[in-house]
């Protein structure tokens, strides 16, 4: 079995003439501020000559489906995906694929000679894990996802597995949305880890499914990534001292047997730049920027844009919010007064208050100071509203929200989060030019 990384969770599996592309991201940047790390460029003529057996993706993610990049390939390709909302099957399809399917977990799925399992991921409403068959081998791919304890029990009867990829990398979206939250110090490997990558008893781990940076000037790269991949070897190295941890590069091939690991061929599509065995660089006590500072990053807006997002702010929030139902137990179910703040390219700050309790909410004055805040840029409001940008990469800015709070029931995240399905794969539709329902 040859097994080469194209970029964070993409792989190549090939074995006997059949080969198949996981996850498949041929895009540096991606997921409009995810930067390749270490750094790469494609060859896009030779993707698009690509004539991959079929291609599967674990969830329906950004980083993980992009239209713009199945748009490189081959139109016959089957497409297989493991996702419960039907609008992402009908984009793939609308743009051009012919053969488009739906994984189920634990139902195999066999094309030539790789066999294919969908298995439970531990948040089954979005995420699936691959065991990859073929060769007389086993691989696990685990992708973004957490282990499932009943997973992890079906998973022990195929010990001792061949290779497992393992996400190595626990983002603390969280904290850089809200530092003021934030625990400091060092950050620990999930305590879960040791046990689980026992059970699986792997001859080789390889740390998966994080492969990126954020803008070279964002704080982010020193706040988001705390497990380094030196760190991750060296403890999965005293967790599992039989085994082998082995960072794979994007471009780097190996050839997997029951013997052996071997170098392989690299993919010629993926091309290298620059130094390829850097690693994170985590500071605890890193101070983040004001949002009026990381604003002035972005273009300006045009006139319409801007009209567009303050119009949001005015009118276009305060329907969205009406419209969902806020939970129970959430810290708005208490009348409170919020603060938007939205801040353009040259610093200025435009402020919105909102007297917000359970589904209502109404424009406030002054006379009460707010005990929830939120600030964002205005070119990433934008992109949120138009682009379908993402959460983890609008730059916004909690404060207010106690412990106990839940910061998705934030009124901003809500009204830009939970309205659409698969916002940025649109997005992505318009700019190529593609019209699907």
């Amino acid at each position: 079995m040859k097994i080469s990384r194209i970029l964070h969770a993409g792989y190549v599996f090939e074995c006997d003439r059949t080969r198949i592309l996981f996850d498949p991201v041929f895009e540096n940047l991606f997921s409009r501020n995810c930067h390749a790390f270490p750094d790469v460029r494609f060859d896009l003529a030779q993707v698009r000559g690509l004539r991959p057996d079929a291609v599967f993706i674990s969830h329906f993610h950004d980083d993980h489906c992009s239209m713009e990049s199945l748009d490189l390939l081959d139109r016959a390709t089957p497409i297989y995906m493991y996702c419960l909302f039907e609008e992402l099957f009908a984009m793939i399809r609308a743009l051009g694929f012919i053969d488009v399917r739906a994984l189920e977990v634990d139902a195999p799925v066999v094309v030539g000679a790789i066999e294919v399992i969908p298995r439970r991921a531990l948040d089954a409403d979005v995420d699936s894990m691959f065991h990859i068959r073929a060769g007389g081998l086993n691989v696990l791919n685990v992708v973004d996802a957490w282990m499932d304890p009943e997973t992890l029990e079906q998973l022990k009867r195929y010990a001792p597995w061949d290779m497992v990829l393992w996400p190595f990398q626990t983002m603390r979206e969280v904290d850089v949305i809200a530092p003021s939250r934030a625990e400091r110090g060092p950050v620990a490997l999930p305590e879960e880890w040791p046990e689980q990558l026992r059970a699986l008893a792997p001859r080789y781990v390889v740390p998966s499914s994080c492969q990126f940076r954020q803008e070279p000037w964002s704080w982010y790269n020193h706040a988001m990534f705390p497990i380094t991949y030196r760190r991750f070897a060296d403890e999965v190295g005293a967790w599992l001292p039989q085994a082998r941890v082995l960072r794979l590069n994007p471009s780097v091939a190996v050839e997997l047997t029951a013997d052996a690991l071997t170098p392989a061929a690299p993919l010629p599509w993926v091309l290298p730049v620059g130094e390829q065995d850097v690693d994170y660089e985590y500071d605890a006590a890193i101070a983040p920027p004001p949002t009026s500072e990381i604003a002035r990053h972005f273009a300006p807006l045009d006139a319409a844009q801007t009209a567009l997002a303050l119009d949001f702010c005015r009118a276009g929030l305060i329907e969205r919010y009406e419209e969902m139902e806020l939970p129970e137990d959430s810290y708005f179910a208490t009348p409170c007064v919020w603060q938007l703040s939205v801040h353009d390219h040259a610093g200025r700050v435009e402020r919105f208050r909102y007297r917000v309790h359970g589904d209502s909410i109404a424009p406030t004055g002054d006379e009460v100071a707010p005990t929830w805040t939120t600030e964002i840029p205005i070119a990433k409001l934008y992109a949120g509203l138009e682009l379908g940008e993402s959460l983890t990469s609008m730059y916004m800015r909690i404060d207010g929200a106690p412990a106990d709070a839940d910061i998705v029931d934030d009124p901003l995240i809500r009204c830009l989060f939970n309205v659409a399905v698969g916002a940025y794969q649109a997005a992505q539709l318009k700019r190529l030019g593609v019209v699907h329902a």
